[in-house]
């Protein structure tokens, strides 16, 4: 009778673990964590520092109000002439045109980072409408690939990727949290092998690593010490769904004007052309809008709630205005900076207005909801969105009526135009 003889090749190998396949991936994220917040906190240091000798030092000197609205003229139209020097001359022209590029994105060659570093601070310093996350993002995605690919050829390119980006944002929110809901909001549309959690496994490692180096050196915080809302009502649901949706559709004007204005711009053909007239349009609305509505608008978000009931509804529909169409230009006109920040000043102004409007509504209501429906708006992040304006809230209370408000805010923004175009300078959808 015939038996089965055991084969005389090698025994298959068996499958590597989960744990074995995590475990090397422990050094890198740490390492990019690290290196990554060091980046950004030491451009924003630079940043500021450079703020504080444009903004305070040079117009003492010159016997000029710092925020006085020639001097902001000045400023934001000079600032217009060397970010437009620096994308006319530095090698890499500062990366691509701005208004075509989000959050993260395909890695830049190492030449073009210093251009792009060197055009996103003195963005960021000259009180140009913008805040420094996607420059930080394309920086670190560059510079982490390009060595990663050295020192681990055999790591896909898509490895370095989402440990730059997962540890930039990390670093910028101050918490991890902000990173794992943007990248498990990119892995539905990008499925592989294992759970969600162990692909999640590095990139939260890295955005831990990332936001714990930023809270030991500079404290970040989002809080606007906004009054807590202890015990939430039906009226404070139907409040939050209202100025959500009207937060959102104000935050499309932005988005459907995008095209319009980069067209505008466009025809200038020239970064030295483009650059300066935006900043003189800048100047022009920082002059109408009042110094609160320059710069990227963290600080100056938490000076607007510091004085919460203290602003007329007129004053912060002119400054909610102003900022949106700041933002828009900004956007347009080719300087380098993200739209997270201004677009959370917009929301904190909208939310006042809405509060100053009817007062009955709650503070922390009004301003969380408006926050909500200008980032879906502005950002297409559902997850971001629920987070920021969670955190300004800082009330447990409040989230489950933010998880509900967003969605007739997401219904009046999906399918929308986006602020972002395509190569061709249509919006994308």
């Amino acid at each position: 009778m015939a038996t089965d003889t055991p084969s005389s090749g090698p025994p298959p190998h068996a499958p590597r673990t989960p744990s074995r396949t995590l475990l090397p991936q422990v050094l890198p994220a740490l390492v990019v964590g690290v290196l990554a917040a060091l980046l950004y906190l030491g451009i924003t240091w630079i940043s500021e520092e450079f703020e504080h000798v444009l903004w305070d030092t040079l117009p003492d000197a010159l016997g000029i109000g710092g925020y006085s609205s020639l001097w902001m003229i000045v400023m934001l139209t000079a600032t217009g002439i060397v970010v437009g020097l620096i994308i006319w001359k530095v090698p890499g022209h500062a990366g691509p045109d701005p208004s075509e590029t989000g959050l993260g994105g395909a890695p830049l060659a190492p030449y073009v980072v210093p251009g792009l570093l060197l055009a996103g601070t003195l963005t960021l310093a000259g009180g140009v409408s913008l805040g420094p996350e996607n420059p930080i993002i394309a920086a670190n995605i560059a510079l982490t690939y390009w060595l990663g690919s050295k020192l681990r050829p055999n790591a896909p390119g898509a490895f370095w990727v989402v440990l730059a980006s997962s540890a930039t944002i990390g670093a910028l929110f101050g918490t991890p949290v902000a990173a794992a809901l943007v990248i498990s909001e990119a892995l539905v549309h990008q499925p592989g092998p294992g759970s969600l959690w162990d692909r999640l496994f590095a990139p939260l490692l890295a955005a831990g690593a990332g936001s714990l180096t930023t809270s030991l050196l500079s404290h970040p915080t989002f809080d606007l010490s906004l009054p807590q809302l202890t015990d939430p009502g039906w009226g404070d649901l139907l409040a939050s769904l209202i100025v959500a949706t009207l937060a959102a559709c104000f935050g499309l004007l932005c988005c459907y004007g995008l095209p319009y204005v980069h067209r505008a711009f466009r025809r200038l053909k020239h970064p030295m052309l483009m650059l300066p007239t935006g900043g003189l349009v800048l100047g022009l609305l920082g002059a109408l809008g009042g110094s609160l509505t320059l710069f990227k608008g963290l600080d100056q978000m938490k000076e607007l709630a510091a004085n919460l009931g203290g602003w007329s509804s007129g004053e912060l529909a002119r400054m909610a205005v102003v900022k949106l169409v700041a933002l828009l230009v900004a956007s347009a006109c080719g300087f380098v900076g993200g739209r997270i920040f201004p677009a959370v000043f917009i929301g904190v102004a909208f939310g006042m207005l809405a509060q100053a409007l009817v007062t009955e509504i709650h503070p922390a209501v009004a301003i969380s909801s408006a926050v909500l429906g200008v980032l879906l708006a502005t950002t297409r992040q559902g997850w971001v969105s629920l987070f920021v304006a969670a955190v300004l809230a800082s009330s447990p209370a409040m989230l489950s009526i933010l998880c509900l408000a967003s969605l007739p805010a997401w219904l009046v923004v999906t399918g929308r135009p986006q602020l972002e175009l395509d190569e061709h300078g249509a919006s994308l959808r």
